[in-house]
């Protein structure tokens, strides 16, 4: 039985919109795959060997929660993490934790929360809230797919060239509200603002990450076997028509 190893950073301080799902959805598309997928809760002040794992979820959080974690992320995680993704880590992050892999977050306190650098974006706070349904026109492994999520960020999420968008918004606000850009790539660290949670709703998304870290992991020992996916297909394709 093929194992994978998952990281959840800051699991009890960063977990809001149900941001957790996306962790049971990879372990249970796992499980029914035969693949024994492995959780590590990452807490602060913790110190862990991040060439270990294989898959990565840093979620969503208030500015307080952000602002517990921020240091310790850049202190005691970062310079394990950094080296991980350059190795091939698959990581999803999800609105807060999407900033802190920024540059900075400059808070509505007008805080500057340091980031790891990772992505080559930047948040600043501003006074409109991008709430609602959302809907990103993305291409994962050269097949094209509509996300579907929820967002509910004041953060405007600017983009420099070291990443690349992972789709366009074809609903709702996205990264700033500006540009319809949704959510940023690099390696294969994935960032963005879709809560909801995002991965139950979107099954070829969660099966791209696993076949990414089983990819690194194993080579070509062990293909991502395919699934059925009717349900969830159904409850995407329904939200689709009911936005679209």
């Amino acid at each position: 039985m093929p194992t994978l190893y998952l990281a959840h950073l800051y699991a009890a301080e960063m977990n809001v919109y149900g941001d957790r799902g996306n962790v049971i959805a990879l372990r249970q598309r796992c499980a029914w795959r035969g693949i024994d997928l492995r959780v590590t809760p990452i807490a602060p002040g913790e110190q862990h060997d991040w060439s270990r794992f294989d898959l990565a979820f840093f979620g969503g959080g208030q500015d307080s929660g952000q602002a517990l974690v921020a240091t310790d992320l850049f202190e005691c995680q970062g310079p394990g993490l950094r080296t991980a993704v350059e190795d091939g880590l698959t990581l999803l992050a999800i609105c807060g934790g999407y900033q802190l892999l920024g540059h900075y977050f400059l808070t509505h306190a007008g805080e500057r929360l340091p980031g790891l650098g990772l992505l080559d974006v930047y948040t600043i706070a501003g006074k409109q809230r991008m709430i609602g349904n959302i809907v990103v026109e993305s291409e994962l492994a050269g097949t094209r797919v509509k996300l579907v999520g929820f967002e509910n960020h004041s953060g405007h999420t600017y983009h420099g060239p070291g990443v690349r968008s992972l789709g366009r918004v074809v609903v709702g606000y996205g990264d700033n509200g500006e540009d319809r850009v949704g959510g940023a790539i690099y390696r294969n660290v994935y960032g963005c603002y879709l809560h909801g949670s995002l991965l139950p709703k979107n099954p070829q998304f969660t099966d791209h990450l696993i076949a990414l870290a089983l990819q690194r992991r194993y080579g070509s020992a062990f293909p991502l076997a395919p699934l059925e996916s009717d349900l969830e297909l159904q409850a995407q394709q329904a939200m689709l028509a009911r936005l679209l």
